[in-house]
This record gives C-alpha cells, structure tokens and sequence, in this order.
C-alpha cells in the first residue's frame, strides 16, 4: 500500500480525528479512504446518469412492461 501525506488546516485535522472517534473508524486513514470510495462511488453513478442521458429513449415503462416483468421474475405471476 503506498503512502500518502497530507496536510490540513488544525480545523478540518480536528474534525477528522473527531469522525474517527465518534463513527467507529480505527485511524483517519480508514476515514480518509472511505471518504475517497464514496467520491469515486459518486462519479460512478454521475458518468453512469450521463451515459443514460445521452442514449437514446428506451420503451414506456407501463402497466403492460410491469406484468412481463413480473411474469420473466415468477412465470407463476398474473
């Protein structure tokens, strides 16, 4: 694992080692890291919105769509 050194204002170094003290994390770079998954977490689902934005209209989502989905998940399913 490689290592990385950051600095912080006293501020925001407080806040981090009051989130590690109070949300259960063992050292600020568990909370630093879950903080950097959730980022890239959050881009994933950003570029995932935008790629469906920019395709193209997929078939109404009616009752009728429902109920073939419904019989594909449970072929006993009205």
């Amino acid at each position: 694992m490689a290592t990385m050194n950051v600095s912080l204002p006293d501020t925001m170094k407080s806040f981090v080692d009051e989130q590690v003290a109070g949300r259960g994390y063992g050292t600020s770079s568990e909370y630093i890291r879950e903080l950097i998954r959730r980022d890239q977490n959050r881009q994933d689902l950003r570029n995932l919105l935008l790629q469906g934005a920019r395709s193209a209209a997929g078939k109404t989502a009616d009752e009728d769509y429902f109920r073939n989905l419904r019989k594909r998940i449970d072929p006993s399913a009205q």
